[in-house]
């Protein structure tokens, strides 16, 4: 190894005591939790295990979890790869404007989503409004209640990874093997099928992945619209509401082995990183529709289904300018006013989770941020047993689900014992933050991570070699070149702790609620209109966010 690598690289033991902090931090608490699961210092023991296969109700929630979790998968990329095909492949009027809005369900905070399905298609909603004073019916056609509600959601939400992920792969496929295949005489389908997919394995089977522990973790659209129809993220919680702290340990358990499991079982189907298209050659050209009345067909039908995925934002938008107990059986809203954002910023105990959630998740990026990069630093730098401990435990929170952590972090803080790595912070305002923290570091992380394997070496070995030293060439010459990567990261990382429901839910004192909690309080109590004044603000960052991504997350 050369000196400038040395330097580059920095102390072997510093990277080992980084990998030590990272798994007390992420790691330890699971084990934790597992302890107490297995009954801890009351002795080790199964019953509580035994417990949970003895009760009907709790298997039946981990079972739902798994074919939510599935059918989530299979609807959306029946939604997302069409689409992606379609955009990345064709070319029509509005195509480039068309392909941003379709992509816009992803920058909804997943309660801010449940809520405006809840507005738009809720029993008392606009479209079953609607409908029942077309049809003069005495009540509405439907209730969004139960797997099919939680299902369209899902759908809704996430089709979205399958699309980007389909146009992304699409972009980078190789040309001249589908012309091979058609010199060869393999019609349009043939070659979709031959060829075209299974290049696009790789692509697919991590959005199936991304899919699928995003549905395993997802919390929102369960407690919203599943009514009586448990999953394990909304069992856990109300086995704690009810006071039942052990089972809670044992079924968060449950739901992490169930999430390794997917895990692995997804590797093991596709134990592929790259993506296979990315070879010689170039993108195919996208096909243009000669017929006139194809072209403008196919743009008509993008602009509904965009106007389709806009009714969610415009719905939000428009009750939020709703004033409590004003709209009863109307329509529409007789009053329209901005009482609702006066009350945002004139009101103390409204604005409290402006502040709470705004001060938690810029100290949880803060955070996120120094310790991904520190970690992407020590795995690009050392490619050994430590370089890969540290990407591992950087990734490690994005395969557990959020309720899993936020329990396992009540539990490991929960007990004054330093000299056993355990600090009394339930009730104090830095759990919630801590939680949020280790919920960001894997995208603060990969980003990191990209970022890094892109820098040339060269750089830095030019920098040592005219004498700058080691904090000197990371701060003029490494971070200036990793900065889009680590831009992206921290804005993916900040709206994500803004809008956090899951951890929060589970963790969240008086003096710390945030903006999810301030929400669901003010949907309890009728006040509609303010919920969606959350809800707008929390959708407003989130598309700067986005903007953000797409704009230096491109550059990364």
């Amino acid at each position: 190894m050369s000196p400038g690598s040395r330097r580059r690289s920095g102390s072997g033991w510093g990277w080992w005591l980084l990998a030590a902090f990272l798994a007390w931090l992420v790691g330890y608490p699971l084990l934790i939790t597992g302890g107490e699961a297995l009954g801890g210092s009351a002795g080790w023991s199964l019953d509580y295990f035994g417990t949970f296969f003895s009760r009907s109700h709790e298997w039946l929630a981990l079972w739902r979890s798994f074919w939510i979790s599935a059918l989530s998968v299979f609807f959306s990329a029946l939604v997302g790869v069409p689409l992606g095909f379609l955009f990345e492949r064709t070319d029509f009027p509005g195509r480039r404007i068309l392909g941003a809005l379709v992509a816009l369900p992803v920058a909804l905070p997943p309660l801010v989503g449940v809520i405006a399905f809840l507005f738009l298609y809720g029993e008392s909603g606009f479209v079953p409004r609607a409908i029942q004073l077309a049809l003069g019916l005495d009540q509405a056609p439907w209730r969004l209640q139960g797997p099919a509600a939680i299902l369209l959601v899902h759908t809704y939400s996430m089709y979205v990874y399958f699309y980007l992920f389909t146009r992304a792969a699409l972009a980078r496929l190789d040309g001249s093997l589908l012309e091979a295949a058609a010199n060869l005489g393999a019609g349009r389908w043939r070659t979709l099928v031959r060829v075209t997919l299974p290049m696009l394995r790789p692509a697919l089977a991590g959005a199936a992945l991304l899919t699928f522990m995003t549905s395993l973790a997802s919390f929102s659209a369960p407690y919203l619209f599943g009514g009586s129809f448990r999953v394990m993220t909304t069992q856990i919680v109300a086995s704690r509401l009810n006071g039942d702290v052990t089972m809670a340990q044992v079924e968060t358990v449950m739901l992490a082995a169930l999430a390794f499991v997917a895990l692995g079982a997804m590797r093991l189907l596709d134990p592929g990183t790259e993506l296979a298209g990315t070879v010689r050659g170039v993108a195919p050209s996208r096909r243009r529709l000669i017929s006139p009345l194809a072209r403008w067909a196919t743009a008509g039908a993008g602009y509904v289904l965009a106007v389709v995925l806009l009714l969610p934002h415009a719905t939000l938008l428009l009750i939020s300018f709703v004033p409590a107990g004003t709209w009863t059986v109307e329509f529409l809203p007789p009053i329209l006013g901005l009482e609702n954002y006066g009350a945002l910023v004139s009101r103390p105990d409204r604005l409290r989770p402006l502040v709470n959630s705004a001060w938690m998740a810029a100290a949880a990026t803060a955070g996120a941020l120094l310790l991904g990069f520190a970690a992407a630093r020590g795995a690009v730098a050392r490619r050994g047993k430590v370089g890969r401990l540290l990407e591992s435990l950087v990734v490690l929170p994005w395969a557990i689900p959020g309720t899993v952590f936020a329990v396992a972090l009540a539990t490991t803080f929960s007990v004054d014992a330093p000299h056993l790595g355990r600090f009394l912070l339930v009730g104090t305002p830095w759990l919630l933050p801590l939680a949020y923290l280790l919920r960001d570091l894997p995208l603060t992380g990969r980003s990191a991570l990209s970022g890094l394997r892109q820098l040339d070496p060269a750089l830095e070995e030019a920098s040592a070699v005219l004498g700058a030293g080691r904090w000197r060439t990371l701060r003029r010459v490494v971070l200036p070149m990793v900065r889009p990567a680590l831009v992206a990261g921290a804005g993916l990382a900040f709206i994500t702790a803004l809008g956090d429901f899951v951890v929060s839910i589970v963790l969240y004192t008086l003096d710390t609620r945030p903006i999810s909690i301030e929400i669901l309080s003010s949907l309890r109590l009728q006040d509609t209109g303010l919920a969606a004044a959350y809800g707008v603000l929390l959708m407003l960052v989130s598309g700067a966010a986005f903007v953000l991504w797409g704009r230096d997350g491109g550059a990364a």
